[in-house]
């Protein structure tokens, strides 16, 4: 069965046991599946409802073509809004957050088997849908980074609570670069928890329909997992070391102590691997408003529950839009592609705390936060 909306694929298909497994395809192919307001409804719709259904064993999320799961979320309809709303926070900017947050704690707390084919480009947004899955498939063409620094935002859709459970101050450092890590890197970071190739797609979704599946969601976990690792185990192309992994003193070395200790070492870093060297260009090209927010992000440690993440995020999120970087970001990046940003501030140094603070601050009493009733 498949039900399409201009830009979501959904389809069942029938297994040996009489159990369907949901697929849902992001089919935003030119756009390389960036998230818009029209996919997050119709996720969450379809999500919601198969949550409920016990026909359904197991669900999957994909994008069309072969370059991207999901690139990111489609700002422009933000970007337009910031620029005639200055100092506002528009309601298409709030609703889209509240549903785009609702949507990706929906995954995180979903009690079935859901998995991600982190295939090619898994940015932003888009990783903000693969974290939350049970099953996070990357592959030797995975190509995974949060860039926000370079738009004026800072790593959301839950990146305060995974950033802050990678090793030593890997967090931090992807944060801050939008490092693009291959599978290796995002295996060994636990934004991935299993590799497969690119090739062996198809030859999945065959094996999906021949598992026995049950209505035990944990037996059907443990299904799951057993056929992912056997599958791995016969890769044509074995996963690679990770850069990341082989460098972690190095980055935790880098990323330690306070914002302005990490600046004056960052800036003296000389002959530097071009891993590296690409990282650093971008963490210093980026939005001084940004670096602060990852820093004030990276010190969150991993107190907060999930909905306390998204609800800080939310606050965050819709303040960048109107009084941070966001919109000058966007501008100089994706609307007038000049990639010559004027900052609100030109360096780190520069930034008041006063200002910091107001960005880290929720527009809203908690009676009233839009996201006031998740995870209830």
């Amino acid at each position: 069965m498949t039900e399409q909306t201009n830009c979501v694929v959904f389809q069942t298909l029938g297994t040996l046991s009489g159990k369907l497994v949901g697929v849902a395809t992001l089919n935003m192919e030119k756009a390389l599946n960036a998230l818009n307001m029209e996919m997050v409804r119709a996720l969450t719709t379809q999500l919601t409802a198969w949550a409920d259904d016990d026909a359904i064993a197991m669900v999957v999320l994909d994008g069309a073509g072969e370059k991207a799961f999901c690139a990111g979320g489609d700002v422009r309809a933000l970007y337009q809004a910031a620029r005639e709303l200055p100092g506002e926070i528009p309601e298409v900017t709030q609703d889209f957050f509240t549903r785009e947050y609702f949507l990706d704690h929906l995954l995180h707390t979903f009690d079935k088997p859901v998995l991600v084919w982190g295939d090619g480009i898994v940015m932003g947004g888009g990783l903000g849908l693969m974290a939350g899955a049970s099953h996070r498939v990357v592959t030797e063409r995975s190509r995974i980074a949060m860039p926000e620094v370079t738009i004026g935002l800072y790593p959301d859709v839950g990146g305060s609570y995974f950033l802050n459970r990678m090793p030593g101050h890997m967090g931090r450092f992807l944060g801050m670069t939008a490092y693009n890590m291959d599978g290796a890197d995002a295996f060994y970071v636990g934004l991935g928890n299993h590799y497969l190739n690119s090739a062996d797609k198809q030859p999945l979704f065959d094996a999906l329909s021949s598992i026995d599946w049950e209505s035990d969601v944990c037996a059907n976990h443990g299904k799951l997992n057993a056929l992912l690792e056997a599958m791995s185990s016969r890769c044509a192309q074995p996963m690679g070391e990770s850069i990341l992994e082989q460098h972690q003193a190095q980055i935790d070395a880098l990323m330690d102590g306070e914002l302005n200790e990490i600046m004056t070492r960052v800036k003296a870093v000389e002959d530097a691997e071009p891993w590296l060297s690409r990282a650093l260009s971008t963490m210093l090209a980026g939005s001084p408003l940004s670096l602060h927010l990852v820093y004030q992000q990276s010190m969150l440690g991993t107190e907060l529950s999930l909905s306390q993440v998204f609800q800080l995020e939310l606050g965050l999120s819709c303040n960048c839009c109107a009084i941070g970087d966001f919109a000058e970001g966007v501008r100089a990046l994706l609307i007038d592609k000049d990639r010559q940003p004027q900052w609100l501030y030109e360096t780190v140094e520069a930034v008041p705390q006063e200002m910091v603070k107001s960005l880290m601050t929720s527009p809203w009493d908690p009676q009233n936060d839009p996201l006031r009733t998740l995870g209830q």
